[in-house]
C-alpha cells in the first residue's frame, strides 16, 4: 500500500495477476483491502484478448475507480525471448482502450519494438500515455537506427509532455534505483530543449496525477 520513505518519496504498487475471467476478484482486493493503485499485465503472457467479453468486469472496474493499467507490449526476456504472441502490439488494446475512455493505458519502454504502432495507437486515443523506462536496448535490434533523443522527440510531437511518463525501471537491492537510466533520458531531453515545466511533468508530475498522488497523505 501506498506510504512515505524515509519521509520522502510516496511509494505505491499496482496489482500483478493473471488476466482472466474472474481476476476483478483479486483486483478488487488488491485495491480496496491493499490500497494498490493500479493494474499490470505482459501483453505478450495474456491468454485471453483483452476485449473478450470474459474480461469486461476487470476493465468496468479499472474504469469505475478511474485507476491505470500498465500493459507490457513487444519484446519480452534478453536475446532468445519472446518475439511473436497474438498481443505482442500496442494496437491489439486498440479496442478495449476505446471503450474505457476513463482507464489511462500506460505502455511502457516507448512500446519495446513497437514504436510505430504506439504511436499510432496515441493519436488515435487520448487515454494512452507512453512509459519511458528501462535501457530501451530493444532500439539495437530494429532494421533503423533510433536514438533516445528520437524517441523523445517523436513522443512529444504525438502526445505533448503531459503523457509522457518517466519510469526507471529500478529493481529490488543490491541493484537499487537504475541511476544512469534517469540520467540518460534527462541528458535527452535537456539535450532536445525541454523546458523545466516539461521535464516536471514527465518525470514526476502526470505520474503523482495518474495515481491521484498531489496532496496524498497516505
Amino acid at each position: 500500500s501506498a506510504r512515505e520513505l524515509d519521509g520522502r518519496a510516496p511509494v505505491t504498487g499496482f496489482a500483478h495477476h493473471r488476466l482472466e475471467p474472474g481476476a476483478e476478484t483479486e483486483l478488487r482486493r488488491a485495491v480496496t483491502e491493499l490500497g494498490l493503485r493500479g493494474y499490470k499485465q505482459l501483453g505478450p503472457r495474456t491468454d485471453y484478448a483483452f476485449e473478450d467479453p470474459r474480461l469486461r468486469p476487470v476493465w468496468e472496474f479499472l474504469a469505475e475507480h478511474k485507476l491505470p493499467a500498465l500493459i507490457h507490449f513487444g519484446f519480452l526476456g534478453r536475446g532468445g525471448g519472446v518475439v511473436q504472441h497474438p498481443r505482442m502490439s500496442p494496437l491489439s488494446l486498440f479496442e478495449t482502450a476505446r471503450d474505457f475512455p476513463d482507464i489511462n493505458f500506460i505502455i511502457p519502454h516507448f512500446g519495446a519494438g513497437y514504436w510505430q504502432d504506439l504511436l499510432a495507437l496515441c493519436w488515435s486515443l487520448p487515454n494512452i500515455y507512453i512509459d519511458t523506462s528501462g535501457s530501451n536496448q530493444w532500439m539495437r535490434w530494429l532494421p533503423y537506427e533510433l536514438t533516445l533523443e528520437g524517441l523523445f522527440r517523436k513522443a512529444y510531437e504525438t502526445v505533448g509532455p503531459e503523457r509522457i511518463v518517466f519510469g526507471s525501471d529500478s529493481s529490488a537491492f543490491p541493484r537499487g534505483f537504475a541511476v544512469r537510466y534517469l540520467m540518460d533520458q534527462l541528458r535527452a531531453c535537456y539535450t532536445l530543449g525541454f523546458s523545466d515545466e516539461d521535464v516536471a511533468l514527465i518525470f514526476g508530475g502526470n505520474a503523482a496525477k495518474l495515481l491521484k498522488l498531489d496532496g496524498d497523505a497516505a
